[in-house]
């Protein structure tokens, strides 16, 4: 899974959980209620960065930070 976005990114179905960290200290993200197939599309995605911000976002996802960059 490279990316010059996300540094690493896991899916709990059970809780329909994707955390992500990104790169460049931007922090860890847990986004909420995401379909197992929505995780799917988006690990098959080529770009995992131009489906981050162009499709992934603009779901709406509810979201929350959980590390700070310092804590990386």
């Amino acid at each position: 899974m490279p990316s010059t976005v996300i540094a690493a990114m896991s899916y709990e179905p059970q809780t329909k959980v994707l955390t992500i960290v990104y790169r460049g200290g931007r922090g860890t993200y847990r986004y909420f209620e995401v379909p197992e197939e929505e995780y799917a599309a988006f690990r098959a995605a080529p770009s995992k960065g131009t489906y981050l911000n162009e499709t992934f976002k603009a779901r709406g996802y509810r979201f929350e930070r959980v590390r700070s960059p310092r804590s990386l």
